[in-house]
C-alpha cells in the first residue's frame, strides 16, 4: 500500500541489489511530518540491509547509503533522491502524490491501510481474544475497564485485518467466594432485594458474610462446605449459584452494551470443574503431580523444588483452583476453535499466572502453548468521583455523562442534538478511551478527569470535536466525494503534510498489529487531527479525515 509508491521504490531497489522486492518492503517507510522542514516521502534503512554482519566486517553505513543513492535513478513516480543518516530518501512526484492519495482514500474509504503489502502475504488465523472477565455475583469493577477497552481494541483491529477473531468472555463464576456468597445469602439474604437490584445486594451480603467469616470459625467452615456441596454437584447449591450467575449476566450484558462491547461467547470456570479433575488426573499420569504435607497438589515447574516455581493446582479437600481451572479451558478452546492465536488480556499482576499456565501446558505435552500470548496491563490511580472513590464501572460511566454534559453546556458553539445524554455518553467514553490508549499499556497511569474533559490539546474531546467539525462542514459546503478536485490547490508544505501523514497509516496499523499497542493509532490520529486544523483550506480536506473515521475506537459496530 502506501498507494503503492513502497512496491515502485522496491522494484527500481530490487534490480539494483538482486533481492526480490518482497524482502525490501519493510525496509521502506514512510517519512513522519515535521512543522520544522519539509521532509521526503519515504527511506529506505541502509542497515536493515546490512543483514547480521557483525561490527568488525560492517561496512559504512553512511558510505553505502551514498553509494546506493548515487545508482538509484529519478522517474515518474520519484522526482528526487537524496541521503540522510543511514538512509536513502525518497519524493514522490508532487502532482502523482496528490491524486494518488486522494483516491486511494476515496476508493478504500474506511478499509484504507488495510489492504496494504505489509499485510500482503501475512496468513490468515483463526483468533481467540480473551477479555473483560468480571466475577460473578460482583457488581462490574472499575478494575475490569481497561481490560474490556483493551480487549476490545484487539479484537477490532485483528477482525478488521481479515482475521477469524472469536471474543470471549471468561467469567469469574466458580471458586472459594461462591461457598462464601453461599452461606452469607442464606444468612443475610432477602429475596426482595435480590430481585430488586442484584448485584448491589449480592455486595453487601459478600461484605457481611467475610467480616463474620473473619471472626466466627463456623461461617467460614459453613463457605467451605457449600463450595464443597458445588463441586460435587448438589442440586440447592447449584440451583443458588445458576440464579446469582443469571442475574449477573444480565446486569453486564446492559453494562457492555453502554460501553458498545460484545462478545462472541460467555464462557465462565464453572465450565471446566468437571473437565479440571481431568486435568488434574493427566498431570498425575505424567508424574508431574505432588501431593504436599498440606494434602494440597502442586506443580513444580523448576524441577529441583524453587519455591517460586511451584504452582498449587489443588486444595486438600480435592477442590479445584484458578490455574487447573484455566489448564482445561485452554485445551478445552484448542479442542474447539483450533486456534492459531490466544490473547489473554489482564492486568500485570497475572503474568506469573500465566507464565505458570503456559509453561505446565508445555510440560503435558501441548506444543501449541506457544501460540498462547499474555497482553499485561497496568493499574489506573486516583479513579475518584466527586462523592469518592470508585468502585464500581457504572459510576465511572454516569459521571462520563454528567461531565461531559456540563462540558458541552459550557462551550457557546456546541449545537443541540436530539439525545444530549447519549451523545455526552459517547463523546465522554471515547474521551476516556483515548486518554488510556495514549501511553505504553503496562505503563501504571494517574487518572484525571480535567485531562480528559480538555477541550484543546491531544484530548478524545478535542479529536470528537474536530471530527463535528468537519462534519459541519462537510454538509454546510456539500463537498460529498472529491471525485473532480484541483491538484494545484493542494501543494502548499500544510497540505502535503497530510498527504505524507496519510502515506504512514498501513506502517501504524502494521505496527499496533505486531505489538498490540494502540498508542501508534492514537498518535497518528492526534497527529493528523493537528495537520488538519493547520492547513489553511482545511474544507478540501474534509472527506479524507470522514474516510479514515476512527474507525478503531469506534464503540459500536
Amino acid at each position: 500500500m502506501a498507494c503503492g509508491f513502497r512496491r515502485s521504490i522496491a522494484c527500481q531497489l530490487s534490480r539494483l541489489l538482486d533481492l526480490p522486492p518482497e524482502n525490501l518492503i519493510k525496509s521502506i517507510s514512510a517519512v513522519p511530518i515535521s512543522r520544522k522542514e519539509e521532509v521526503a516521502d519515504f527511506q529506505l534503512s541502509v542497515d536493515s540491509l546490512l543483514g547480521n554482519n557483525n561490527d568488525h566486517s560492517r561496512p559504512d553505513v553512511q558510505v553505502q547509503a551514498t553509494r546506493l543513492a548515487e545508482k538509484l535513478k529519478c522517474d515518474t513516480v520519484v522526482s528526487e533522491i537524496s541521503t540522510g543518516q543511514g538512509t536513502v530518501n525518497f519524493k514522490i512526484n508532487r502532482e502523482l502524490l496528490t491524486k494518488t492519495v486522494l483516491q486511494q482514500v476515496i476508493k478504500d474509504g474506511s478499509k484504507y491501510g488495510l489492504n496494504s503489502e505489509l499485510f500482503s502475504g501475512l496468513p490468515q488465523k483463526k483468533i481467540v481474544v480473551e477479555f473483560s472477565s468480571p466475577n460473578v455475583a460482583k457488581k462490574f469493577h472499575v478494575g475490569h475497564l481497561r481490560s474490556t477497552i483493551i480487549g476490545n481494541f484487539i479484537a477490532n483491529l485483528k477482525e478488521a485485518l481479515g482475521h477469524q477473531v472469536t471474543r470471549i468472555n471468561y467469567l469469574g463464576d466458580w471458586g472459594m467466594q461462591f461457598g462464601l456468597l453461599g452461606t452469607g445469602f442464606q444468612l443475610f439474604g432477602y429475596e426482595e432485594k435480590l430481585q430488586s437490584n442484584p448485584l448491589q445486594h449480592l455486595f453487601e451480603v459478600y461484605v457481611q458474610v467475610n467480616k463474620e467469616a473473619a471472626d466466627n470459625k463456623n461461617v467460614a467452615k459453613s463457605a467451605h462446605e457449600f463450595f464443597q456441596r458445588l463441586e460435587l454437584g448438589d442440586m440447592q447449591a447449584l440451583e443458588l449459584w445458576q440464579k446469582f450467575r443469571d442475574l449477573s449476566i444480565e446486569e453486564y450484558v446492559r453494562i457492555y452494551k453502554r460501553l458498545g462491547v460484545h462478545f462472541d461467547e460467555y464462557s465462565g470456570e464453572s465450565f471446566y470443574r468437571e473437565k479440571s479433575q481431568e486435568v488434574l488426573k493427566l498431570l498425575d499420569s505424567k508424574g508431574l503431580l505432588q501431593k504436599t504435607i498440606k494434602g494440597t497438589a502442586i506443580v513444580d515447574l523448576s524441577g529441583n523444588g524453587d519455591p517460586s516455581s511451584i504452582c498449587t493446582v489443588m486444595r486438600s479437600d480435592g477442590t479445584s483452583l484458578y490455574a487447573t481451572r484455566d489448564l482445561a479451558a485452554a485445551i478445552d478452546r484448542m479442542d474447539k476453535y483450533n486456534f492459531d492465536t490466544m490473547i489473554y488480556v489482564t492486568d500485570k499482576g497475572q503474568k506469573k499466572h500465566f507464565q505458570q499456565v503456559f509453561q505446565m501446558l508445555q510440560i503435558m505435552g501441548y506444543d501449541w502453548a506457544e501460540r498462547c500470548q499474555h497482553v499485561p496491563f497496568g493499574v489506573v490511580q486516583g479513579m475518584k468521583t466527586r462523592r469518592g472513590e470508585v468502585t464500581f464501572l457504572e459510576d465511572v460511566l454516569n459521571e462520563i455523562r454528567s461531565r461531559m454534559l456540563q462540558n458541552m453546556a459550557s462551550i457557546k458553539t456546541t449545537k443541540e442534538v436530539e439525545n444530549p445524554q447519549e451523545t455526552a455518553e459517547r463523546v465522554g467514553l471515547a474521551a476516556l478511551i483515548i486518554q488510556d490508549f495514549k501511553g505504553v499499556l503496562l505503563s501504571d497511569y494517574q487518572f484525571s478527569w480535567d485531562r480528559i474533559f480538555q477541550s484543546r490539546g491531544d484530548t478524545g474531546v478535542f479529536l470528537q470535536y474536530t471530527h463535528a467539525r468537519l462534519h459541519s462542514l462537510e454538509e454546510t459546503f456539500g463537498c460529498g466525494y472529491l471525485n473532480d478536485f484541483n491538484i494545484a490547490c493542494l501543494q502548499e508544505p500544510q497540505s502535503v503534510s497530510i498527504l505524507q501523514h496519510l502515506l504512514r497509516f498501513d506502517e501504524v496499523l502494521y505496527r499496533s498489529s505486531q505489538d498490540l499497542q494502540p498508542r501508534h493509532i492514537v498518535s497518528y490520529l492526534l497527529t493528523l487531527r493537528n495537520a488538519v486544523i493547520r492547513v489553511s483550506a482545511f474544507q478540501c480536506w474534509i472527506h479524507l479525515l470522514m474516510e479514515l473515521g476512527f474507525d478503531f475506537f469506534k464503540l459500536r459496530q
